[in-house]
């Protein structure tokens, strides 16, 4: 696959120097983030429920993170505007509506739009669950007697990202955003 020179003059050029289509995004740089880089967010969404940004997407209403649950960890009752792809990478959750279908490592789930559910982690869980999460559009969220709570969007996510990395003293958060089709600076 030919490799992008960024600064070559004039039209966009592979590094052999053939032209690229005029379809073709350049791009200087790999759009990537290593996780293993990235400091977990505590508590974020909830008492045991952490994450860390990957892409921020705000102008596509879309928002991929990296979501750790501790045992007995839940995310209200929600209504997803949206899809939502999830993959779970360690332990194991379910839908309280879906107790009989847990999601264990290895566990693939495709949601679509206007589906709503409640998440729970098991607390006999020895280990932390952790899922990747791809959320097109919002979580519309409800209080335990069913009136409106809150809408989790990738806004939102962006803002808690810059407010709890200050407040729990981490470094900024690094992510891929949307627009400029670049890394948060």
């Amino acid at each position: 696959m030919p490799v992008i020179n960024p600064t070559a003059p004039g039209p966009a050029q592979t590094i052999t120097g053939a032209q690229l289509p005029l379809v073709a995004l350049p791009q200087g740089e790999l759009l990537t983030i290593n996780t293993e880089n990235e400091a977990l967010i505590k508590d974020a969404l909830g008492p045991g429920v952490h994450f860390k940004p990957l892409r921020l997407d705000l102008e596509n209403g879309v928002w991929v993170v990296l979501a750790t649950f501790a045992p007995g960890a839940t995310i209200p009752l929600h209504y997803h505007t949206g899809a939502v792809d999830a993959y779970t990478l360690s332990g194991s959750w379910h839908y309280l509506e879906y107790a009989d279908q847990p999601q264990t490592a290895g566990s693939y789930l495709y949601e679509p739009g206007a589906s709503v559910h409640t998440l729970a982690v098991p607390e006999t869980n020895t280990e932390d669950t952790t899922v990747l999460f791809v959320v097109q559009g919002s979580n519309v969220n409800f209080n335990d007697d069913g009136t409106f709570h809150s809408i989790l969007d990738a806004t939102l996510i962006a803002h808690l990202t810059s407010q709890l990395t200050e407040a729990q003293g981490l470094p900024k958060a690094r992510y891929i955003g949307g627009g400029e089709a670049g890394h948060t600076r």
